[in-house]
């Protein structure tokens, strides 16, 4: 494996690749070795903007892109500490803050165009709103999928860009197990394959699978477990790369133009890929002695044609891993535990644009959504 390596570039440089002035500029860029080729990033410190209206953000749990190059985000609002949320209390603590809707949409200069979702919780709405956000995705057609994970958070949610609820894909209460036709487990993320209309679910908290359904009508398509078998709900060890079986949660799922489907297993330390009808093609296992919540935590692949490359989000080691997708070589990273601008604290979702940089979400107390300049 290549460790992250940084360099300075020329101020003026920079600030052109990022369009802001030298003083806002961090001068540190990470990402593959010079030798190998691979891309190179540089956090841009000064995205997003600040929210208006006084709003703070909790746990990021989930950031995507949409075809159109915005970049959307949920959050915990109830995950803001009472000194958070200092102006809500009765009588208010402090003059900040309150907690922003939990559905964001910015441009890529980080302006923030769109929110909602800020009366999902309560009765009549005609959807159960998740108790705990988890995952966000936008279709081609522009419409918003979120989630949760909650223990009682056993369904998907479909809106318009505006937030008019579409469909919903299971009920809250309980999860029916890992071969239900019909009922999810906290489900942790979503992915839509346009060309046949279906949504891939990484199924997820409290199932072990990857299910598919019909996204116009949520009819039930498919599902399979690790190595594309039946998935089996006995508890198993986690941290095993062998493992028969998927762990909790099982994190991600993502679709290459060549018709892969790319699933996290975070906390068996490992990428499981498959062909769309659930046959096992290969594993990639990153970081294996990694405990804790485990090393595979999203993934996404990379802007150009051939999307020769992964990037993976590794939410106990604090780092962006860079690999060949073909071979699942890694040829770099970046990121580090920290509290500065380009470090993490439990990074938890990635998402990149058609220009090739990318936004990372963090949970726990990190709270925050960054962006990476791709810089070569």
């Amino acid at each position: 494996m290549t460790a992250f390596r940084s360099i300075t570039l020329a101020c003026g440089l920079v600030a052109a690749l990022l369009t802001t002035s030298c003083a806002q500029v961090p001068q540190r860029i990470e990402g593959a070795s010079a030798a190998s080729g691979g891309p190179r990033y540089a956090v841009d410190a000064t995205w997003p903007k600040p929210l208006p209206n006084n709003w703070i953000l909790g746990q990021v749990a989930g950031i995507a892109t949409a075809s159109d190059d915005t970049i959307w985000m949920i959050h915990r609002p109830l995950t803001l500490t009472e000194d958070e949320k200092g102006s809500t209390l009765a009588p208010p603590r402090s003059k900040c803050c309150s907690a922003a809707p939990p559905v964001l949409q910015f441009d890529r200069q980080g302006k923030l165009l769109r929110f909602w979702g800020a009366d999902g919780r309560k009765a009549g709405q005609g959807f159960d709103w998740p108790a705990n956000e988890h995952g966000i995705y936008v279709d081609p057609q522009g419409n918003v999928w979120v989630g949760g994970n909650s223990n009682t958070d056993h369904h998907l949610l479909k809106f318009t860009a505006d937030g008019k609820f579409l469909l919903q894909i299971g009920k809250p209460g309980k999860s029916e197990g890992s071969n239900s036709p019909t009922q999810l487990g906290r489900p942790a993320h979503m992915e839509m394959d346009a060309a046949a209309n279906e949504l891939y679910v990484a199924d997820g908290y409290g199932n072990k699978r990857v299910i598919v359904f019909d996204a116009t009508s949520g009819a039930y398509k498919r599902h399979w477990g690790a190595y594309g078998k039946r998935p089996d709900d006995a508890r198993m060890a986690d941290y095993n790369p062998e493992s028969p079986q998927f762990a909790n949660p099982v994190h991600c799922v993502r679709i290459t133009r060549d018709e892969l489907v790319y699933v996290c297993d975070r906390m068996n330390n490992r990428i499981q890929v498959f062909r769309k009808n659930g046959e096992f093609v290969r594993q990639f296992v990153y970081e294996p002695a990694t405990r804790g919540s485990g090393s595979i935590w999203d993934l996404i692949p990379s802007e150009d044609p051939a999307q020769r490359y992964l990037l993976v989000a590794d939410g106990t080691n604090n780092e962006v891993r860079i690999s060949v997708r073909a071979t699942g070589e890694v040829i770099g990273a970046f990121g580090r535990p920290g509290r500065q601008a380009g470090d993490f604290h439990w990074v938890h979702n990635i998402a990149i644009d058609s220009q090739g940089s990318v936004y990372t979400s963090e949970v726990d107390t990190g709270k925050r959504a960054q962006r990476f300049v791709r810089v070569q």
